[in-house]
């Protein structure tokens, strides 16, 4: 497969961002939602699980259920149990709720617990009416990570299943009709060239579609090392420059043998990370983008803006 994506994800309408823990899944959110922002679109960024990473990737403030904008066209919002429910009892069950709702929501908790999916939706369906009522032109999802992204895209369907009659089964209809749209929504699937994010994210292309109904879209390597000089020139330039070490100490000093043995190791680490992506490559049908190693110090808002540079024209 090329390495670029043949529909604009930034075309849809909703994209959702996992990934395995660690892999720069939230900076990676946040820099489509800048990219979606900078063109022009009005972007709605929507980290689910409220740990505060996206806040941090965006440099702002803490973000609440009520989105903020924090760049122009870019808004950026928080999930929760509790205004989920309150918008939920609102606007389908037209239940008019002042102040806070702690009690019903620890409630709630309790049945939700014993109930799977019930969490799930009430989030889900949170994002898909925001796209229902395109209230923005792109909503960007910092999703859960691979391991419960399934139960969390797949919430609807499995409500659907249990419930065969009555409002319930109704709001998943329209959800399903959103989520399953390629055309509408979209999952990026962000990895990293070693082994364990690599594996994971091959057994999240293989269960997707199959227990969600909602395919793979594309998959981002973030942190690549690139080669040097050329893919097959940069492990014979450094092995050559290793043959000549006496050579090059004796020229430049002792700090020469320590520059080589950091670049020996450099080039072993990309080599084996090539191979972790030639793996990814050759098992499934998903195109993939990488956004090379940054080398950079920063954080933040910073780290999101070169993501995006990385990224701009190839989703």
């Amino acid at each position: 497969m090329p390495d670029q994506v043949e529909d604009s994800l930034l075309d849809r309408r909703l994209v959702f961002v996992t990934g395995k823990g660690g892999v720069g899944k939230t900076s990676t959110a946040a820099a489509i939602a800048e990219l979606a922002a900078r063109s022009g679109r009005r972007t709605l960024v929507c980290e689910m699980d409220a740990k505060g990473a996206l806040a941090d990737a965006l440099g702002a403030s803490q973000l609440r259920f009520d989105p903020v904008e924090v760049e122009p066209d870019l808004f950026a919002m928080a999930m929760n149990t509790e205004d989920s429910l309150r918008e939920y009892l609102r606007l389908f069950v037209k239940v008019p709720l002042i102040g806070k709702i702690g009690p019903l929501a620890r409630t709630f908790d309790f049945v939700a617990d014993a109930a799977p999916g019930v969490k799930e939706i009430l989030a889900v369906g949170k994002i898909c009416h925001e796209v229902k009522i395109r209230s923005y032109d792109l909503v960007v999802v910092d999703a859960e990570a691979t391991g419960h992204i399934v139960a969390q895209i797949g919430a609807p369907k499995v409500i659907r299943d249990l419930v065969q009659v009555g409002m319930v089964r109704d709001q998943t209809d329209w959800m399903l009709d959103i989520l399953h749209d390629p055309v509408v929504t979209g999952v990026a699937i962000v990895t990293t060239p070693e082994e364990m994010p690599v594996t994971e994210t091959l057994e999240l292309v293989g269960r997707l579609e199959d227990e969600t109904g909602v395919a793979p879209t594309t998959v981002v390597a973030n942190r690549v090392l690139e080669p040097w000089f050329g893919d097959d020139e940069s492990c014979r330039v450094v092995e050559q420059l290793v043959d000549h070490r006496a050579e090059l100490v004796d020229q430049v000093g002792r700090g020469a043998g320590a520059v080589l043995d950091a670049a020996r190791v450099a080039e072993a680490r990309r080599a084996i990370g090539d191979g972790h992506l030639d793996r990814l490559r050759d098992s499934i049908d998903v195109p993939i983008v990488t956004v090379p190693e940054l080398f950079t110090r920063a954080t933040g808002r910073r780290v999101v803006a070169l993501v995006a540079d990385a990224l701009e024209g190839r989703i």
